[in-house]
């Protein structure tokens, strides 16, 4: 039986992967792709394809009895994943496939004469005067009026719906809410632009890909605004304000222009501020032996903060406090008398704060000694860099690139003198790519600790891996232990480091100190 089959959004090109995979079950295979008489598309096959490919004068096939397994290397970039799969594109290059869609977002973000979007941009405009502010409502009016709904059908997973439909709707997808954002950003003169992303991040060695639309899972909307860049979700939720930085964790853009962009490459980074970033503080003023009053903070920045937003948005403070009570009171808290969530605007972060009581097993050292292992104060040896030898040796090492930070105070019995207390030492080291930060201070009876990891360098090569394995054997993996012990003379927490409270410092801020200033 042959199917015929046509995709409206491709016009007359056609582009795709065949794709056996790195291990499939048993069996006999046979991947083939033909063409019409000059209609011959770009074809790439893994290098692993390769020797498998029979080329024909209008065809091409692959035949595969039981295939072996496949490995990528061992903690390599997401680019060495690409194994068994042959790329086919009639697309000779990405401004061309640029070209080709961007006729149609602009189609679609042409207004009818009397169109309701046009009074909606009218009355934004009156209301505001900066253009940001401008672009701000339209983004909230896209993200609040118009629900997300994914419109497939009749060509429709590539074409958008035109910006009166949707607004009529009030519903469309990713394609349906970007050109009605950009309808109502032109009608206000604001110069904007739709640009295709892979939302997932999973875009590492687009630039070694054939030009192919499928690569992409996602449309928004880049603006110039005032000499800077912006951009503008509107499937996000509608706490989400234009952005200089990008949500999604994408390296390779590509803009949707008539004159045909190319890829573009997105500067990578290490954050400045933390993905992550939990506050513990523990209130053992009354004794050892007494309950300690515990507030635990979350605060998520980026997407993971707006997931949360999401999921915690729709909750009644009421429901907020029952659900926590049910689930977090165990090993930590015994009781839980408050639950507060927020999500920041202004710091684009979502902030969760428990209060309530729990006892802590302060370890017993003799002589009215006492120790306490904090929470979120230690760190895990990183594990060795090696691959098995029939993988790739020269491929370098990868890390995902994240950025947390725990903050503990300790407000330690009021019984005890600052001097009997100590605590393991300050930390500062990189390997594999990654910082280590750890800090103590103690300062008007409290017990002060930061901990923080992040990725520097996502990728590293063969000679820096083999270095730091040489370093792991003098890695610091203990726990963040604080002692006391009344018959010590001196106090011996910290290098003269200064760190702050969770309470008495703005831990929503950009510039949190958590990092060394220089780590070795």
């Amino acid at each position: 039986m042959t199917v015929f089959s046509s995709d409206p959004g491709l016009g007359h090109n056609e582009a795709g992967i065949l794709m056996l995979g790195s291990s499939p079950a048993p069996g006999r295979y046979h991947l083939g792709l033909s063409w019409d008489q000059g209609r011959a598309p770009n074809i790439k096959p893994s290098a692993d394809m390769t020797a498998a490919m029979v080329k024909g004068e209008q065809a091409v096939d692959f035949r595969f009895d039981n295939p072996a397994l496949l490995s990528p290397p061992k903690d390599a970039p997401p680019r060495y994943q690409w194994q068994r799969a042959v790329e086919y594109s009639q697309f000779a290059d990405w401004p061309t496939i640029s070209r080709h869609f961007a006729p149609m977002f602009a189609k679609a973000a042409t207004l009818a004469a009397n169109s309701a979007v046009k009074r909606e941009a009218v009355r934004i405009a009156a209301a505001q005067s900066r253009p940001l502010d401008r672009a701000a409502e339209a983004l909230k009016l896209v993200q609040q009026d118009v629900r997300y709904i994914y419109v497939g059908l009749n060509g429709g997973n590539l074409i958008p719906a035109t910006a009166d439909e949707t607004w009529q709707r009030r519903y469309g997808d990713c394609k349906g809410k970007t050109v009605l954002l950009l309808a109502l950003l032109s009608e206000m003169g604001i110069d904007a632009e739709p640009v295709l992303v892979n939302s997932g991040g999973n875009d590492d060695g687009f630039d070694q890909r054939l030009a192919l639309p499928q690569l992409f899972d996602h449309v928004l909307v880049r603006a110039r605004i005032d000499g800077k860049t912006y951009w503008l979700d509107g499937t996000l939720p509608s706490v989400a304000v234009p952005n200089p930085q990008l949500v999604y964790s994408a390296s390779w853009v590509l803009p949707l222009t008539s004159k045909g962009n190319t890829l573009e490459k997105l500067q990578w980074r290490p954050a400045t501020t933390p993905d992550e970033i939990n506050l513990f503080e523990i209130d053992a003023r009354a004794g050892f032996d007494k309950p300690a009053r515990i507030v635990s903070t979350e605060i998520l920045h980026g997407l993971k903060g707006l997931q949360k937003q999401m999921q915690f948005a729709p909750v009644t403070a009421a429901q907020l406090l029952d659900f926590f009570r049910q689930n977090a009171i165990g090993d930590t808290f015994q009781s839980v008398d408050d639950v507060k969530w927020r999500y920041d605007q202004a710091a684009g972060a979502s902030v969760l704060t428990i209060s309530g009581t729990g006892t802590f097993d302060w370890s017993d050292d003799g002589a009215s000694g006492k120790s306490l292992a904090l929470p979120g104060g230690g760190f895990s040896p990183p594990e060795r860099r090696v691959r098995a030898s029939d993988q790739n040796q020269d491929a370098p090492f990868y890390t995902k690139p994240d950025y947390t930070c725990f903050v503990t105070t300790v407000r330690v019995p009021t019984s005890t003198q600052a001097r009997h207390w100590s605590s393991k030492s300050s930390f500062d080291t990189r390997m594999f790519g990654r910082a280590y930060h750890r800090a103590w201070e103690m300062r008007d009876g409290a017990i002060r600790m930061i901990r923080a990891s992040r990725i520097e360098q996502p990728e590293i090569d063969i000679p820096a891996a083999q270095r730091d394995n040489g370093r792991i054997a003098a890695f610091d993996n203990s726990m963040g232990w604080i002692s006391y012990d009344p018959a010590g003379k001196k106090t011996s927490i910290g290098n003269g480091e200064t760190v702050p409270t969770t309470y008495d410092f703005d831990w929503t801020g950009t510039d949190v100190p958590c990092r060394a200033a220089d780590p070795r």
